[in-house]
């Protein structure tokens, strides 16, 4: 079941954020930037409660936001659990009038099938670069941006 994330959902998204950025593929959010930022994310629970996956829709500026956050449990990989909560991104992007949706990632392939374009990193706006302090790899950035155009 896909639904917007509830209070009760964000310490097992963090603990599911956690372990993509303990490898190095996301940035880690601390439980006060989950709490902050809960109206962003859309979460998909199995059958038993349990998180499956969870991604955030992040307004940047008046045209412009940015899926982030997408992680999927990994024994639900391939199942079509990603693509289910960005599209509800995407969705939610068309709904509120925005223009434009990035993503900054390591994947892609997975992107591209939703529409997805690579674009120079540079084309962003300064205004996107604010997590990336936070960053190890910063300022040696190796992620790829993607544009959709709404």
């Amino acid at each position: 079941m896909l639904r917007k994330a509830q209070i009760g959902d964000v310490k097992e998204i963090q603990k599911l954020l956690t372990t993509y950025a303990s490898k190095g593929d996301m940035l880690s959010r601390s439980l006060s930037e989950l709490y902050e930022a809960l109206r962003d994310f859309y979460v998909e629970v199995a059958e038993d409660g349990r998180i499956l996956g969870a991604a955030a829709l992040h307004i940047v500026w008046e045209d412009l936001a940015e899926v982030r956050s997408v992680a999927v449990v990994e024994d639900s990989g391939r199942k079509g659990v990603g693509r289910a909560l960005v599209t509800a991104c995407i969705n939610e992007a068309r709904e509120l009038g925005l223009k434009r949706i990035f993503c900054l990632t390591y994947k892609p392939e997975f992107f591209g099938k939703l529409g997805f374009v690579l674009v120079d990193k540079a084309t962003l706006p300064h205004k996107v670069w604010g997590d990336c302090i936070k960053c190890p790899k910063f300022p040696d950035c190796d992620e790829n941006a993607m544009i959709l155009d709404l």
